[in-house]
C-alpha cells in the first residue's frame, strides 16, 4: 500500500487522468479506493469526484452511440448477446428513466445496457441528460463510499481527525436521494404489477 500511496504523491495530476478513463469502462472498485486515497489527503477529493463523474458519463454515452450507429452490425456479429438485451429492451419500454438511472449499479451489466438503449428508440437528448444526473449520483456513492470508508477506519485507528463536515453532508444528501430513488421505484413497480391483468 506505501508503493501505491507513493505513485499517487509523485503522479497525483495523471491520476485523476486514469479515473476518467477507467470509470469510462467500469471502475467501482478503483474509484472506492482512489476515495479512500483521497480522504487520506492523497488526491483532491472535489477533483477525483469530477473525474469519476465525466468519466462515468462519457463512457456511458460513448456505449449509447455505439448501439445506436452500430448496433445492427453487433448483433450479426455476435448473436450471443441478443438474449442479454431482450430483458434490457423489456425494461426500457416501462421504466426508461428508473432504467437508466440505476443499470449502472447492477454489476456487469452496464456496457451491454448502454449500447441496448443507444438501439431502442430512445431520443439521444434524454439518454444524455438522464446520464448526466445517473453517473453524477454514481460518482458520489463510489467517491462517497472510499471517502467515508476512510474516515472510518481513521475513527478506529484512534484518530480523531473526520471527514470535512461539507463534504460529508454532500455525500449522505446524494446518497439519501439515491436511496430515496431506488425504493421508489421499487415501490412503482409493484404497484403497476398489481395492477397489471
Amino acid at each position: 500500500m506505501y508503493h501505491v500511496h507513493e505513485l499517487i504523491r509523485q503522479h497525483g495530476d495523471f491520476f485523476y487522468l486514469i479515473t476518467f478513463v477507467w470509470t469510462a469502462l467500469e471502475g467501482e472498485t478503483f474509484v472506492i479506493f482512489a476515495g479512500l486515497a483521497a480522504q487520506r489527503g492523497l488526491l483532491n477529493p472535489w477533483l477525483l469526484f469530477w473525474a469519476a463523474w465525466w468519466g462515468s458519463m462519457f463512457g456511458d454515452q460513448m456505449f449509447f452511440f455505439i448501439g445506436r450507429f452500430f448496433g445492427s452490425h453487433i448483433l450479426t456479429r455476435f448473436p450471443k448477446i441478443e438474449p442479454k438485451l431482450a430483458p434490457v429492451f423489456n425494461a426500457l419500454e416501462k421504466y426508461a428513466t428508473g432504467f437508466i438511472l440505476s443499470y449502472r449499479f447492477m454489476y456487469g451489466v452496464r456496457n451491454v445496457s448502454g449500447i441496448a438503449v443507444g438501439m431502442s428508440r430512445l431520443p439521444w437528448r434524454r439518454f444524455a441528460i438522464t446520464n448526466m444526473i445517473a453517473s453524477f449520483i454514481w460518482a458520489v456513492v463510489f467517491c462517497g463510499s472510499g471517502y467515508l470508508f476512510g474516515d472510518v477506519l481513521k475513527h478506529y485507528a484512534g484518530s480523531g481527525e473526520g471527514v470535512n463536515d461539507q463534504i460529508r453532508n454532500l455525500m449522505l444528501a446524494i446518497l439519501a436521494i439515491f436511496v430515496f430513488l431506488v425504493v421508489l421505484r421499487i415501490v412503482v413497480m409493484k404497484l403497476h404489477n398489481k395492477k397489471a391483468p
